[in-house]
């Protein structure tokens, strides 16, 4: 069992909160969302942090992908995303602006779900079993979504395919 003292919680906060907006940001497509997001899995971890066993931080990424799933759930209206570009999410090396406004703006155009299959399989680098225990589904579903995104993404943004040759 890991340190459940509060000074271990702060710590983790201190020094994984960037990457955790990062992936909230990913997920939602909106960065005063994903600090939300980021706001309502650390609580929730906080008030768990005595019985999270070993390594904390897939626990509080499960979190993080269970609430974004919980609230597409409840928002069943279409929301517009309005992309952010006050690099919260820390940019993409080697993508130029242009591209990753462009990249954004497609992935805004998905579902959640499909988003969310997309940022734990090819940004986490989750295998598709690893993906479907964080979101709850199986890993033939993510596999079909992963793939269902993907053409989708290909016909919103043929000039992106260079950046999707890889996720296939």
């Amino acid at each position: 069992m890991h340190d459940t003292s509060r000074e271990a919680f702060e710590d983790f906060v201190l020094a994984r909160s960037r990457a955790l907006i990062r992936t909230a940001y990913l997920l939602t497509g909106d960065a005063h969302l994903a600090e939300d997001l980021v706001q309502t899995a650390l609580f929730k971890a906080a008030r768990a942090w005595h019985r999270i066993e070993g390594d904390p931080e897939p626990y509080v990424r499960r979190i993080l992908y269970h609430q974004n799933i919980s609230w597409w759930r409840r928002r069943k209206v279409a929301e517009a995303l309005t992309p952010a570009h006050d690099d919260t999410t820390g940019g993409s090396p080697g993508l130029d602006a242009d591209l990753r406004l462009s990249l954004e703006a497609a992935l805004a155009q998905l579902t959640r779900r499909q988003r969310s299959v997309l940022v734990l399989r090819y940004f986490e680098d989750l295998t598709e079993v690893q993906a479907g225990q964080a979101l709850g589904i199986g890993a033939g579903t993510v596999k079909s979504t992963a793939r269902e995104a993907l053409a989708r993404l290909r016909a919103l943004a043929p000039h992106l395919e260079e950046l999707l040759e890889g996720a296939a």
